[in-house]
């Protein structure tokens, strides 16, 4: 083998070595990109634990007399059931929850109220005799506890003086202040005008606004509306004990406030506050059903709304 053929031996290995180097790194090029490009992989599904809905309605079988109802979650605005809450009916001395508003809006607690001639001519029930003196949160209690018209009149006529302006006209703008747009009122009372007009109209989630507002406000007040009796002396000395108009104050429980109602364009109606755990008033009201069954009625709501916060279908 002479020299020119080993020099053609030599060149073909060199060739190819490179060639195979050349390989080599083609196919480690392929290899990384491959691997780059790769999608990644997707990440397994995390299972999400169901979360329970409750379908509890603790008041779905719960029936009223009633025309309209309400309870109302004074804490939180909440409406936890309604039959025709936003109806207008003929409120009776409901009306004297919104007198007794507008009286300790604008008039000190020790201001002093006179009976006039004209509220002791009034029917019943009344208790006082023209000229007695009263301080306006005596006369308040005893009014809202045993719902006297002739009280509940001397605070709207004391109160509309001190305005300057009418009874109506200033039970209006307390009704306003409250935003009460299904309330107003002829008569500081509530009793009926004529057999086709009643003295104060509202609607059941207007009541339980309120009655809400009243215990705010003023809740030693509210506070005697849930005793059997109230008690207060006029400024002459004359010493007063009246009894509940509400007979079944002493089994609703955590009771703040209760007001009824009853005439004859009106029906039975009935406003109650309790209190349903700490610090948590609810309102119950109920317009328009019978002059006994209103307290049935209302103990249906209580014992169902109780039942909503304790989370069982009933009592």
């Amino acid at each position: 083998m002479d020299s020119a053929d080993l020099q053609k031996i030599a060149k073909r290995s060199r060739f190819m070595r490179e060639a195979g180097f050349a390989l080599l790194f083609a196919s480690a090029l392929l290899g990384l990109s491959l691997f780059f490009e790769r999608p990644a992989a997707k990440p397994a599904p995390v299972a999400r634990a169901a979360v329970a809905t409750s379908t509890l309605d603790a008041f779905a079988k719960v029936s009223i007399e009633a025309k309209a109802a309400i309870v109302y979650d004074l804490a939180t605005g909440e409406t936890l059931y309604a039959k025709n809450a936003g109806a207008q009916l003929p409120l009776a001395s409901l009306t004297k929850l919104l007198t007794m508003h507008a009286a300790l809006s604008v008039m000190p607690r020790d201001a002093v109220i006179t009976i006039p001639a004209d509220a002791t001519r009034l029917d019943a029930p009344h208790a006082f005799n023209e000229g007695q003196e009263f301080t306006l949160s005596d006369l308040a209690r005893l009014t809202l506890t045993a719902s006297l018209n002739d009280g509940a009149t001397a605070i709207a006529e004391a109160t509309a003086a001190r305005e300057n302006r009418t009874a109506s006209a200033m039970l209006a703008s307390a009704a306003s202040a409250l935003d009460l747009s299904q309330t107003y009122a002829v008569n500081g009372s509530g009793l009926d005008v004529s057999k086709s007009v009643s003295g104060g109209y509202g609607s059941a989630k207007d009541v339980a606004m309120l009655a809400g507002a009243l215990v705010k406000e003023a809740p030693d007040i509210a506070a005697a509306t849930t005793r059997s009796v109230a008690q207060a002396s006029s400024l002459g000395g004359t010493a007063f004990t009246v009894k509940n108009t509400d007979p079944m104050v002493g089994t609703f429980p955590r009771l703040l406030l209760s007001k009824t109602g009853f005439t004859d364009l009106a029906g039975g109606n009935l406003a109650l506050v309790f209190d349903a755990g700490i610090e948590h008033p609810v309102a119950v009201v109920i317009l328009g059903s019978s002059k006994d069954s209103r307290f049935t009625d209302a103990s249906a709501l209580v014992a169902a709304t109780l039942a909503h916060f304790a989370g069982v279908p009933s009592l």
